[in-house]
């Protein structure tokens, strides 16, 4: 059994925070119902799409359930309503407002259903001067100072090329929710969670901050030789800071002196010469092949990996032998689908439902009549435009 069957959410959200949100919600369990527009979720069409999906949809909307609802019609507002005053759990990821239009803002579901865990996930949280902005994960990345501490080499502040601060946003609800219903189950009590990228974003470099209130905008680095370097057919990773693990390189790299130069005495003398190592390291590791370099450092038990690419981690021995990447079927496309398993989640089971993710509306008749739609109904409210 899994910890949230039973447990009914409505999902409005849109995009990536919030869909991660409720995709973990319905990998434990709970019955997800995804409203979406009638043209479908935003968050679908993020980069290339494939049919009805792009990459990220198909990566945060497994295991849910899509009706897709006209929400200027009011027959498609009244069905909301409806799901939201029933649902245990109601998300969205509208700005602050936005909600109200329709009925379906706190107050108005809370009037409804006094026990509702209701969360609203924005870019800058519901107060403050910047409560109205729209957001993307790159502007969060910059406002945070995510880019501050990620600039390349002429020292200009670059985006990460994933979608993080979503994806943690994502994170960071799914860990207030938990609680939350843990508190409901002891008090009867629900409560309105307010989550933002911007605070997401926060909480997650706590420990940058803290670095930065007390060593400044360029901190010291953590270690030397530390970093990645350029082999003869890719690159690798590599921390040989400690001692031992310095002494071992000397001897592979033939820089024997090295280890009595009192330049690199200790790994603090290493930091502060970190410039002179590092222009004499990296012309020498392009003399061997990543495996090479992979199979010496080992041997010396240095720290270190290959620089992989998806490819390459689809094909690793440890990530088949724990079978960390499942391969999925989904309809609509002629070949299988890499998805990670989720740490401290049950497997994920090719075929099962947990594993498929809806195009828009594709459950849209079935939720409807489990509220007690019937045929005929259903198909006034289709010619209506008011359901897809």
């Amino acid at each position: 059994m899994r910890a949230f069957e039973g447990i009914r959410v409505f999902d409005a959200t849109q995009g990536v925070a919030g869909p991660h949100c409720a995709m973990l919600l319905a990998q434990h369990g709970a019955d997800v119902v995804k409203v979406e527009p009638i043209a479908g979720d935003w968050g679908r069409s993020i980069g290339k799409k494939h049919g009805e999906h792009c990459a990220y949809g198909l990566a945060v909307n497994r295991g849910k359930r899509s009706i897709a609802l006209d929400l200027k019609h009011p027959d498609g507002i009244a069905i909301a309503q409806k799901l939201a005053f029933e649902a245990d759990i109601v998300l969205e990821s509208f700005r602050p407002g936005v909600m109200g239009r329709f009925g379906l803002d706190y107050a108005s579901v809370k009037a409804k259903n006094p026990n509702v865990i209701y969360l609203s996930v924005t870019g800058y949280g519901q107060e403050g001067p910047y409560n109205g902005r729209p957001v993307t994960d790159s502007v969060i990345q910059a406002y945070s100072g995510w880019m501050s501490i990620n600039k390349d080499k002429d020292g200009l502040p670059q985006r990460i090329s994933i979608i993080a601060i979503d994806v943690m946003t994502g994170l960071y609800a799914f860990q207030a929710i938990a609680p939350a219903l843990y508190l409901r189950s002891r008090t009867g009590e629900g409560q309105y969670l307010d989550i933002s990228l911007a605070g997401a974003a926060a909480a997650f470099q706590a420990g940058k901050m803290i670095e930065y209130r007390l060593e400044g905008a360029e901190p010291a680095v953590l270690g030397a030789p530390v970093g990645t370097f350029q082999t003869k057919d890719g690159f690798i990773n590599m921390n040989a800071r400690r001692d031992a693990h310095f002494a071992a390189l000397c001897d592979m790299l033939g820089l024997e002196e090295w280890k009595s130069d009192p330049r690199f005495a200790n790994q603090q003398l290493r930091i502060e010469n970190e410039a002179a190592l590092m222009e004499v390291i990296r012309p020498r590791m392009v003399d061997k092949t990543s495996a090479e370099w992979l199979a010496l450092l080992e041997e010396a038990d240095i720290l270190a990996a290959k620089v992989n690419d998806f490819g390459d981690v689809f094909e690793d021995a440890q990530v088949k032998a724990v079978d960390q990447v499942v391969w999925l079927d989904q309809k609509g496309f002629d070949h299988t689908l890499p998805v990670p398993q989720i740490p401290g989640q049950p497997k994920i089971e090719p075929g099962s439902f947990l594993a498929h993710v809806p195009v828009p509306g594709e459950q849209t008749d079935e939720i409807l009549a489990e509220i007690g739609f019937d045929a005929d109904r259903i198909a006034r409210l289709r010619n209506d435009g008011a359901i897809r």
